[in-house]
């Protein structure tokens, strides 16, 4: 008799596994299992040539636990649209809101069809999680697709984030695109965006050329690039500035940042009532 208990085939049928994605290249940056091989050597390669790149991986998953619990406690937001959300790790979105609101709801959008499959493996049985297969840069089918529709009621307070997804959005479209999310908010939602900066570090310029040249998409920005995509948006305190230094648990030095730590930036703003 066959074994119904046998594993579903690895990788996927159809899965193309030559060639390295965001999502997959990430999760290989954080020591996660749920990569490849051309992922590993991607993100093997950027670290040899980028200081600090693992530790600004790291630092880039601790501020988006910093954030969360932002606004799921001070903020008191119940319902998040994770955009570019990446494949499961340790504290993502939903653990770390339900840790201060057993009753938040969570959207994750993913454009690697290997973040459906792995995601809804987790969060099978959980009413209160989606993983929606979409391309970011799409707004107009995100905002409409009907499992984030079921999961978020867009005419009360969300929050919307754009983790380490900006600077895979072009220069051409990444001004429309975001203001498409921000105009689809109600007031008193949220808006968290990190993305690689460039405040004129060689290393900044060196990640972005890289992982333009290897998935074809990655652009850094200035600090001020970052605040325009808030729009009219009121930032929180401290406002846009490097990972590390956004809300930390401890004590840092703005003076004595790591390479890894002046990779990116982050900064969360509330749309007005």
């Amino acid at each position: 008799m066959p074994d119904d208990r046998q594993p579903p085939a690895w990788p996927p049928p159809g899965l193309d596994v030559s060639k390295p994605t965001i999502a997959r290249a990430y999760d290989a940056l954080l020591g996660g299992g749920n990569n490849f091989a051309a992922d590993r050597e991607l993100a093997n390669y950027a670290c040899e040539h980028i200081p600090g790149l693992r530790e600004s991986a790291l630092e880039n998953r601790k501020v988006l636990v910093r954030g969360i619990r932002h606004l799921a406690g001070e903020a008191g937001i119940d319902q998040f649209v994770d955009l570019g959300s990446g494949l499961p790790t340790a504290q993502n979105t939903h653990e770390v809101a339900r840790a201060l609101n057993p009753r938040a709801r969570v959207a994750y959008v993913d454009i690697d069809p290997l973040v459906h499959l792995q995601g809804r493996a987790i969060l099978a049985g959980d009413d209160d999680t989606t993983v929606v297969t979409a391309d970011v840069r799409e707004p107009e089918t995100v905002l409409r697709h009907p499992d984030v529709t079921r999961m978020i009621d867009f005419d009360r307070p969300a929050a919307l984030m754009l983790v380490g997804m900006l600077h895979y959005l072009s220069p051409e479209i990444a001004g429309p695109v975001v203001a498409a999310y921000r105009d689809a908010l109600a007031p008193g939602s949220h808006l968290f965006i990190t993305s690689l900066v460039d405040t004129g570090l060689p290393a900044q310029r060196e990640l972005a050329r890289i992982t333009r040249e290897t998935l074809g998409e990655g652009w850094a920005r200035t600090p001020d690039e970052i605040e325009r995509y808030f729009g009219d948006f009121q930032l929180v305190e401290p406002g846009v500035v490097y990972t590390a230094l956004w809300r930390p648990d401890g004590p840092v030095d703005p003076g004595d940042l790591t390479p890894g730590e002046r990779l990116g930036m982050a900064g969360i703003a509330r749309k007005k009532r």
